[in-house]
Formats: structure tokens, C-alpha cells, sequence
């Protein structure tokens, strides 16, 4: 295997095994899971969202458990990083809560235009005296060349269409996506770290992702099955239910409109698991009665998720793949070393 090349800018992570991140998905992975996941060898990020008014409490938070953890800073930062919805967010408050916590790498996604990332990649530079790495998530060859030509991350997350949550709507999956991104920065002459994200969610996919070019990979959907989580439970126990991810999910906006979130780009949805909400919705239900009946779900506790519940499940087409609640190191350790052994056996076996 080739060494880990994030290793020397985060140096927590496992050296000899890919790289595995788990994704920041907003209120749902925090700093018990952000630093669970690095203290096992993987780089944790905590998701600030759009609304960084918490952040600062939270990156306190993480702080006094990677201490706990035994979890050292380097260069001065947390051994973790944090995701921002840019849209949305206030980068005073994102400077604010950096300053008193560095941390190792922010995330940028979904800024209303690739041009609003300048300043904040200068401002965080500036701040943390480079500490703090600057990571961008695209997710098609034109904003991966863009991005690379202007905001100069230091690593580039490429997201596929097969991803849960939010992503743009027209993408192509990583199989193709991510070999022309590939060809494109390299007929450019750039050199970007790729972290590969969208549809992965165990050794498998990490190794097609890793042959198809990625220097690393990142998880989502797998992450709601952790132990670490803040989820419902029946959020959660709807993950480990459905099957056949690319019929029982669906790429919409009507999980915004019931939940009241107005203000994503829109050349952006929300890939989440078809039930009522949608249903209605699809067969001429108005908005208005749609989040009237979302709100009563809301009051129904774990029952209201499920195929004949309204309450959002956010999950990428892999969740057929996601069947355990596990601790989320154990997931880190369990992908890197499927990933290891898939990759090694088809060497040998195709070995002349």
C-alpha cells in the first residue's frame, strides 16, 4: 500500500491504510463523534451547518474530549475539523470560535456562488497562521477546476450523486465523475488531495474509489449507524430498515420546504428516503397542508418516521448497505482494513 499522504498535515491518522472521514452532517455528527472517529486513526468533522451560533460551544466541547481521549493538538489545532453550509453561514462566527479553537481543516460546501470562498479560505488562512487546512467540496468537473484554479484548497472533496443529503442536482456518480475530475486537474497540471464521497459505505466502495482515483475517502450515510450520532432513534432504526437504496430514496427539496429551510443555491436538493411527505407532495398535496402534517409528525416521537411517517431521513442510495449500529471507530478500522485486504487480493489476482 502506498503511505497515507494526509498523514503528514494530519498526523493522528492512520499512516499505513487510507484515509477515512467521516462527513459533517448537520446536528448529527459533534464532537463525540468528530473526535471518536480521529481518535481511531480517521479524521472526524464536526458539522457547524449554516448556523455557526453554536459552534463555538461545540468546538469547546470537542475540545475537552480529545483531551479526555488522550488526543494531542498538532500545531496547535484539534485534531478535527468542522464543515460550514456557506450559504448560509456568518464567517465572523466561524473566525470567532476558530480563534479560541483551531482547528485542523474546515470544510467549505455550497457557498451561493464558488466565488464567496476566497474570502473565507483568506480569512481562516490569516486566522490560524495556516493551521487550518482548507477543504472544498464540489461535485462536477467545472467547480472542481474552478476551485482549484482560485480558492487553491488543500484538499478537494468530490461528491457523487449516490450521496444522501444535500448535493447538487445534476452530478454524475463517482465512477465517472471522479476519473475525469482526475484527467481534467492533472491536464491542468494541478496537484489536489481527492477525497472521494457519495455511495461509500464499507471497504468495497472505498477501494473502487481509491482505484478510480481518490487519495482518500469520506463517509456519510454509513456515520448515522454510529454509536456516536446524536439521531433519534427512529431516524436511525429507518436507516437499518430500507433496502435497494436507488428506489426507496429520492433526490428533492420538499424535505427543506416541510422542515422550513429556505436559502440553499438552487442547483442544490436533498436526497432522502421516500415516505409520506414526499408522497403527497408528488400526487398534489400543497405545501401549506404538507408542513402542517410535518409538524404533527414531529410531536409523534420515533413513530413518526418510516415508509408511512413524514419525518426526514437524509441517506444516500447506499443505505441498503448500512445494517449494524456500531461504535464509530470501529467503523474507521473496519473500512480501512476491508479496503486494505479488497485491494490487495485483486493484486494478486491479477498478478501475471
Amino acid at each position: 500500500m502506498t503511505p497515507n499522504l494526509f498523514h503528514t498535515d494530519y498526523p493522528w491518522t492512520s499512516p499505513d491504510v487510507p484515509l477515512v472521514v467521516s462527513a459533517p452532517m448537520m446536528k448529527i455528527t459533534l464532537g463525540r463523534h468528530a473526535v471518536s472517529v480521529s481518535a481511531n486513526g480517521g479524521f472526524g468533522f464536526l458539522a457547524g451547518g449554516f448556523d455557526l451560533t453554536p459552534l463555538a460551544k461545540d468546538l469547546a466541547e470537542a475540545a475537552e474530549l480529545a483531551k479526555a481521549q488522550g488526543l494531542s493538538l498538532h500545531n496547535g489545532a484539534l485534531p478535527i475539523g468542522v464543515g460550514v453550509q456557506n450559504w448560509g453561514s456568518d464567517l465572523r462566527l466561524a473566525l470567532d470560535a476558530i480563534k479560541k479553537h483551531p482547528v485542523a481543516a474546515v470544510w467549505f460546501f455550497a457557498p451561493k456562488q464558488l466565488s464567496d470562498l476566497l474570502e473565507w479560505a483568506r480569512e481562516i488562512r490569516a486566522a490560524t497562521e495556516n493551521k487550518t487546512k482548507i477543504w472544498v467540496q464540489i461535485g462536477t468537473v467545472a467547480e472542481a477546476l474552478e476551485v482549484a484554479k482560485t480558492t487553491k484548497p488543500d484538499v478537494l472533496v468530490v461528491q457523487g450523486a449516490d450521496s444522501g443529503g444535500h448535493g447538487l442536482a445534476h452530478r454524475a456518480s463517482l465512477l465517472t465523475l471522479l476519473p475525469e475530475i482526475v484527467d481534467a486537474l492533472a491536464e491542468e497540471g494541478i496537484k489536489i488531495p481527492i477525497v472521494a464521497a457519495g455511495g461509500i459505505m464499507d471497504g468495497r466502495g472505498s477501494a473502487a474509489a481509491l482505484a478510480l482515483g481518490a487519495d482518500g475517502v469520506a463517509l456519510g450515510t454509513r456515520f448515522l449507524a454510529a454509536k456516536e450520532a446524536v439521531i433519534a432513534k427512529g431516524y436511525q432504526d429507518e436507516v437499518l430498515r430500507v433496502s435497494d437504496g436507488g428506489v426507496s430514496t429520492t433526490a428533492t427539496t420538499i424535505y427543506d420546504v416541510v422542515r422550513n429551510i429556505h436559502g440553499w443555491p438552487e442547483t442544490y436538493n436533498g436526497r432522502g428516503v421516500i415516505n409520506r411527505t414526499y408522497q403527497d407532495a408528488k400526487h398534489g398535496m400543497s405545501n401549506d397542508e404538507n408542513v402542517q402534517l410535518y409538524k404533527e409528525a414531529m410531536q409523534q416521537g420515533d413513530s413518526g418516521w418510516g415508509p408511512d411517517g413524514r419525518m426526514t431521513t437524509y441517506a444516500g442510495t447506499g443505505i441498503g448497505l448500512v445494517r449494524e449500529v456500531l461504535p464509530a471507530g470501529d467503523i474507521v478500522r473496519q473500512v480501512q482494513q476491508e479496503t486494505v485486504q479488497i485491494l490487495q487480493k485483486s493484486a494478486k489476482r491479477f498478478a501475471s
